[in-house]
């Protein structure tokens, strides 16, 4: 019997860690965006202050079926913007967790389109001030990023992870996973062989049947709404549009170990184009993964559960979360230089 009492102390214990490292200091409301004749669901999490106003970080996703919290993911960053004072929203994707549409269908000017409407929603909104609006973005919205500020003004931006250009991204990422795989020179080779035949086919604007016919009848997981998203968007690349964020304080968060971008070209562009009137602040974190989590907790799949149950705030790298929320109160005080 005492085992059995012990057993549900601890199972009744480590249930109440989990609560309590699952609640955080903000709150949270669904509300409903209308753009383009259909409905965006989405969150927003307010901080927990006497406030009656406050600035706005809106979110956008990398790749992927990502619904408004991302599982969650997102709500660490969400409490560190509240206790700057900082509201967040985002939405979930379109045809993710039972919103209308395919965001399979969607450009990246799509996109922006979408997050310029929800920033038009929230300035309407009595409790965001919308001169202190700006956006988060991570990998694939690098792409967006710059769009939404030539639709609309930006206080800020916090990039993280964005590529340049789709068709480098495409090539970095094969050759890095086939270097940490520890791949041979032939299967090297043939891989590469393979991209460049897929990139032919993009550039003829094949469809999907015929991509599936000159791979020799193995889609090897393609679908021809993944095609049909790649051929919408294989020629994006960022560098002009970039100079629509001149002026614009932008917050680049880099990690060491990313093998998704190439961050060195990253972080040479957004140098290049941005850098001249000082409102660029970039920042490595060493030990992080391309979503900013730490290395050593992504690389095993246990670690990252029982951080994830247990110490989500720890997923991850040391000083992101500070960072975002140190800049954003910066901003506040004016301690970020403008053009």
């Amino acid at each position: 019997m005492w085992s059995l009492v012990t057993a549900l102390v601890v199972a009744a214990g480590l249930v109440g860690v989990v609560l309590w490292q699952h609640s955080y200091a903000m709150d949270e409301q669904r509300v409903s965006i209308r753009h383009g004749g259909h409905t965006l669901n989405g969150v927003l999490a307010t901080p927990k202050d006497s406030r009656k106003r406050h600035g706005l970080v809106v979110y956008l996703h990398g790749d992927g079926p990502v619904d408004a919290t991302h599982d969650d993911g997102y709500k660490p960053m969400w409490e560190a913007n509240a206790k700057a004072g900082y509201a967040s929203l985002s939405w979930d994707k379109p045809g993710v967790a039972g919103a209308p549409g395919n965001w399979l269908g969607q450009s990246m000017d799509d996109r922006a389109d979408e997050a310029a409407a929800a920033i038009a929603w929230a300035r309407a909104r009595p409790d965001i001030d919308g001169d202190r609006i700006g956006l988060w973005g991570v990998s694939q919205a690098g792409w967006v990023l710059p769009k939404v500020a030539a639709k609309t003004p930006l206080s800020f931006v916090i990039a993280v992870s964005p590529a340049i250009n789709w068709l480098q991204q495409g090539r970095y990422n094969l050759l890095a996973e086939l270097r940490a795989e520890g791949a041979s020179a032939a299967r090297t080779n043939a891989a590469i062989a393979k991209s460049d035949t897929t990139r032919r086919l993009l550039e003829r604007h094949a469809t999907f049947e015929e991509y599936v016919k000159v791979m020799g009848g193995d889609a090897d997981g393609m679908t021809a709404d993944r095609w049909g998203f790649i051929s919408k968007n294989h020629t994006a690349d960022a560098t002009q549009d970039l100079r629509a964020l001149r002026g614009v304080p932008v917050l680049l968060a880099l990690a060491g170990h990313d093998i998704n971008v190439d961050v060195a070209d990253t972080e040479r562009v957004y140098r290049e184009v941005l850098d001249a009137g000082g409102a660029l602040t970039a920042k490595r974190y060493p030990d992080a993964t391309h979503s900013l989590l730490k290395r050593s907790i992504e690389q095993s799949d246990l670690k990252i559960t029982l951080t994830a149950l247990f110490s989500p705030r720890s997923l991850f790298a040391d000083g992101f979360l500070d960072g975002q929320r140190q800049f954003l109160k910066d901003l506040d005080r004016g301690s970020i230089a403008t053009p």
